[in-house]
């Protein structure tokens, strides 16, 4: 466990009769990425505040080291160790960008030398330097979700929590987060990220863990999850009847659609099994006027262990 920034074993938390957290093992290797997914009311950010020393788990549960420190023994030191950057910005808009920097320096107990240098250089880091000087009202979200992020290194921890660090951005403001966070890992900080962002923690996690029901229905790297959930397949469209047909009495273990002359093979996407469906169609004198490959993806692996009504869903089918 020495080499684990983050180990809890049997993990529980309860609301009077609703048990919110039931018995979750975590093991988050340093300098990693590590992504809880999980519906709306699942229990991510119970866990991100019961990891921070935010609120107390129940005694019924195992060990928690933090940084190597047992959380129950020595919760100042894990304190000390660890970073937070909730869903809603700790920013404070009244003041500007800079002076919120101080703050957070003055509360880390950093003299006033070293809190204006260690300030200094994270708005040049986040590129706020332009802005620093300008209430932080006036930023627009991705601005404060740095500058955000910029308060929570001050104290230079070596494990961040990120509880849905994008949520609210635009898609360019995302992309922009998605590579601090790549940066942060490059320099040995582990992140413990939560995110309803299935493409988010398919870039960005080393593993990833599906939180369902209290319990870790799932985990692995995002390629493993996704093996998974079978259904990968090949789907074939005619607009010519005879085609449609020759190319289902042609090709084996096809599923028709015949309303919509569409065939679909079961395959796994690789180049290798497509070559073949489309020699055979070759051999033959076939030719579909459409092809589309479908590969599992998070968005399967999440509905398949949460259920379909928790997010929307976006098809991934590439046509050819």
């Amino acid at each position: 466990m020495t080499d684990l920034a983050i180990a809890a074993n049997g993990l529980r938390k309860s609301y009077g009769d609703k048990t919110v957290l039931d018995g979750v093992d975590l093991a988050v290797p340093e300098g990693t990425v590590f992504s809880l997914l999980g519906p709306n009311g699942a229990g991510k950010t119970t866990a991100v505040k019961i990891l921070s020393t935010l609120i107390s788990p129940d005694p019924a549960g195992g060990e928690i080291r933090v940084g190597g420190h047992d959380l129950a023994a020595d919760p100042q030191a894990v304190r000390a160790a660890i970073g937070v950057t909730g869903q809603f910005s700790a920013v404070d808009g009244l003041i500007t960008g800079e002076e919120n920097m101080l703050l957070m320096a003055d509360l880390h107990h950093l003299p006033r030398r070293e809190g204006r240098r260690v300030a200094a250089e994270l708005l040049e880091r986040f590129d706020l330097t332009d802005a620093a000087q300008k209430p932080a009202s006036t930023y627009s979200g991705g601005m404060k979700r740095r500058l955000d992020i910029a308060m929570t290194l001050v104290g230079d921890p070596r494990i961040i929590f990120l509880d849905e660090p994008t949520t609210g951005l635009d898609p360019r403001a995302r992309h922009n987060m998605w590579q601090i966070i790549r940066q942060l890992v490059t320099g040995g900080v582990t992140v413990f990220l939560t995110t309803q962002y299935l493409e988010e923690a398919d870039e960005l996690a080393d593993r990833i863990a599906v939180l369902h029901d209290g319990t870790i229905a799932a985990e692995g790297s995002a390629d493993e999850l996704k093996r998974l959930i079978p259904g990968g397949h090949v789907r074939l469209r005619f607009t010519d009847p005879a085609a449609y047909h020759n190319a289902a009495a042609t090709l084996h273990d096809v599923t028709r659609h015949d309303e919509t002359l569409a065939l679909q093979l079961p395959s796994d996407g690789s180049q290798r099994q497509l070559r073949a469906i489309l020699d055979r169609l070759d051999t033959a004198g076939i030719e579909a006027d459409e092809l589309t490959v479908h590969t599992p993806d998070l968005d399967d692996v999440f509905f398949a262990l949460t259920g379909p009504a928790d997010l929307p869903h976006q098809s991934k089918e590439t046509a050819r």
